[in-house]
């Protein structure tokens, strides 16, 4: 796993103030769909304003028609109910998942908070079966916690 070498590269990113906060996320996205085989889509979804919704920012990965995600719907929109990661290692056996591809088999999504709040969440998707670990779970808190400190 290139977690540990990834970390200076995802916070060297993150500090590139001459570029958009958007562009930064972005190119954590392609850093990480570049150096770990199995993260085939990664994105970063916001809360949209005041509503009950999530919206997606930027990603890497298969074009998806899930812009906006309401809130308790999906992987993606339990997360921003429950505040807690959620990892996925069979997205057919879940009730409430909400398809973006037939390849995609696994899926870990991790809320991204600034103040105790929950602010929005980088979401992972596999097309390998079962994938996601605990240092998959730590090493995507790291990068939140490095992005809430740009947003």
């Amino acid at each position: 796993m290139p977690f540990e070498t990834l970390k200076p590269q995802v916070i060297s990113i993150l500090q590139k103030d001459a570029i958009s906060v958007t562009d930064r996320l972005h190119e954590v996205c392609q850093l990480l769909s570049d150096h770990i085989s199995y993260y085939d889509w990664v994105g970063f979804y916001f809360k949209n304003g005041d509503k009950n919704e999530l919206k997606l920012r930027t990603y890497v990965g298969e074009e998806t028609d899930h812009i906006i995600i309401p809130f308790g719907k999906g992987i993606c929109g339990q997360v921003a109910l429950s505040n807690e990661n959620f990892i996925v290692p069979d997205v057919q056996a879940q009730d409430n998942y909400i398809a973006c591809s037939i390849n995609v088999k696994a899926e870990i999504v991790v809320p991204l908070f600034i103040n105790g709040e929950n602010i929005g969440q980088i979401d992972i998707d596999s097309e390998t079966p079962d994938p996601f670990t605990e240092k998959d779970e730590q090493f995507l808190e790291f990068v939140n916690q490095e992005v809430a400190k740009i947003l």
